[in-house]
C-alpha cells in the first residue's frame, strides 16, 4: 500500500549524528564483515574459540563489536550511552543480555539484575521500559514439559512456583516503579506458559495504565489471532492491554523443529504474509488506541512509515504516550533518529552484561544480520553514504 511519507529514513545526518567520524568507521568495519556471510561466519567462529581458549581478544571486542551493539558490561557503565541517546530524544531500554545461567542460582541473579533495572528506570524519562526474558528465569524444559500438558514432579511444581514468583516480583517492582515492563517472545513450543504469566501479570498489575506488554511474533500463522483473542480477554477482565509487535527472530529453529517432529511449520512460508500480518496488528492497537498501548519493534522501514502515517491519518499526537517505536542498539538509526527527531517516542535495546557472557547475544546478532535478506547490506549502504557526505563536507 503507497503512503504518505510523514517522515524520511534517508537522512544520514541525522541518523548518525551520535557518532564521531573514527565510530562510524568502525560501524562500517563491523558490518562490511557481517554483510559477508563466508567472512562473518569465521569471524564468529575465532571469536568463540579464542573466548574459549581465554586469548587476549576481550578489549579488541569490547571496543569494536560489542560497543557497537551493546551500553557497557553493567548498568552504571551504560550511562553514558543512555545519556547520549536521551540527548537526541531516544529512550534506552537496558536488557540483561548474559545467556548460559540456567540453574537456581542464575536464575535469582538475572531477577535481581531486571528489577535493577526497573530501580534505574523510576522517575528516570530516559529510560522508559525495563525487559526481560522468561527464560533467563526458569529452566527452558520446564516450560516445555508445561506446554506439552506433560506430569510435572514434586520438585518440578516447586520450581515452576519459583519461576511465578519471580515473574511477580518483576512485574509488581515495574508497578510500584510505574516502569513499563516488556516480557520478550520466545520458541512457539515453549510460549504458551509465557503468554499465561504475561496475562496473569496484566490482570494482576494493569487496571490503571499499561504497566506490562505481551510480545506478539508476526511471523507465526497463528499470532494475529492469538493479538485478537488476548484482547478481548483484556476487555472482558476490564484491564490495559500492552502488545509489543516483533516480526520474529527465531524462523530457522521453528522450522527445524517442525521437520524433524513432523508438524507444521508455525511460521509464514513468504515473508510479504509476515509484513502483512505484522502491518495488519499495526492496524488492530491503533484502532484500539484507548485500551491497547503499543511498542512497535521493528525495523522495517515500511511498517515504521505506516504507523507514523496511521498515527497522522487519525490524529495520534507524535508524543502520544500509548506508541513507541523500538529498536536495537546499533541498527536502524535511521529509522530511530529520524523518528524521533520528528518528535515520535522511540527507544533503543541497549543490551549490557560481561563481554564474555554477552557473546551469546553478539554472534546470534551479527548471524541474523547476515541471514536477514538485505538487512546488513541496508546498513552498509547508509553508513558508507554518510561516510562520504563527510568526507565531501555537506
Amino acid at each position: 500500500m503507497p503512503i504518505k511519507h510523514v517522515v524520511h529514513f534517508d537522512d544520514t545526518a541525522v541518523a548518525f549524528s551520535y557518532k564521531s567520524d573514527s565510530e562510524l568507521k568502525k560501524a562500517n568495519l563491523i558490518f562490511s564483515l557481517v554483510n559477508n556471510p563466508v567472512i562473518s561466519a569465521i569471524a564468529r567462529g575465532l571469536a568463540k574459540m579464542s573466548l574459549w581458549l581465554r586469548l587476549p581478544v576481550k578489549g579488541l571486542i569490547k571496543a569494536t563489536v560489542f560497543k557497537h551493539f551493546c551500553g557497557g558490561e553493567t548498568i552504571d557503565q551504560s550511562d553514558s550511552t543512555i545519556q547520549t541517546l536521551a540527548s537526541f530524544g531516544i529512550g534506552t531500554i537496558l536488557d540483561y543480555s548474559v545467556e548460559g545461567e540456567k540453574n537456581e542460582a542464575g536464575f535469582e541473579k538475572t531477577t535481581a539484575e531486571i528489577i535493577s533495572t526497573i530501580e534505574k528506570a523510576k522517575d528516570n524519562p530516559a529510560i522508559p521500559f525495563s525487559v526481560f526474558k522468561v527464560t533467563g528465569l526458569a529452566p527452558f524444559n520446564l516450560l516445555e514439559k508445561i506446554q506439552a500438558k506433560a506430569k510435572l514432579s514434586d520438585e518440578e511444581t516447586k520450581a515452576w512456583a519459583r519461576v511465578q514468583q519471580r515473574v511477580d516480583s518483576i512485574c509488581k517492582k515495574a508497578s510500584v516503579c510505574r516502569v513499563p515492563v516488556l516480557i520478550d517472545a520466545e520458541d512457539s513450543w515453549i510460549q504458551n506458559p509465557i503468554d499465561e504469566l504475561a496475562y496473569e501479570m496484566m490482570s494482576k498489575y494493569n487496571g490503571s495504565k499499561a504497566i506490562v506488554y505481551n510480545t506478539f511474533q508476526m511471523y507465526r500463522r497463528d499470532m494475529f489471532g492469538n493479538l485478537e483473542r488476548a484482547f478481548e480477554v483484556a476487555i472482558d477482565k476490564k484491564y490495559f492491554f500492552g502488545a509489543k509487535l516483533v516480526r520474529g527472530a527465531y524462523m530457522e529453529k521453528e522450522a527445524a523443529r517442525a521437520a524433524k517432529l513432523g508438524y507444521p511449520n508455525p511460521i509464514y512460508m513468504f515473508k510479504d504474509d509476515t509484513d502483512d500480518a505484522f502491518n495488519r496488528a499495526i492496524d488492530f492497537c491503533v484502532d484500539n488506541k484507548p485500551h491497547i498501548a503499543l511498542v512497535c519493534g521493528s525495523h522495517n522501514e515500511y511498517s515504521n512509515q505506516y504507523l507514523a502515517w496511521l498515527m497522522d491519518m487519525k490524529g495520534i499526537w507524535p508524543a502520544d504516550g500509548s506508541v513507541w517505536f523500538a529498536q536495537l542498539m546499533g541498527m536502524s538509526d535511521n529509522i530511530s533518529f529520524n523518528l524521533a527527531k520528528k518528535g515520535y517516542n522511540v527507544a533503543k535495546y541497549v543490551p549490557y552484561g560481561p563481554v564474555e557472557s554477552v557473546m551469546p547475544y553478539l554472534l546470534r546478532r551479527a548471524s541474523e544480520n547476515t541471514s536477514v535478506a538485505g538487512q546488513s547490506s541496508r546498513e552498509l549502504t547508509l553508513i558508507r553514504k554518510e561516510l562520504e557526505r563527510r568526507r565531501n563536507g555537506k
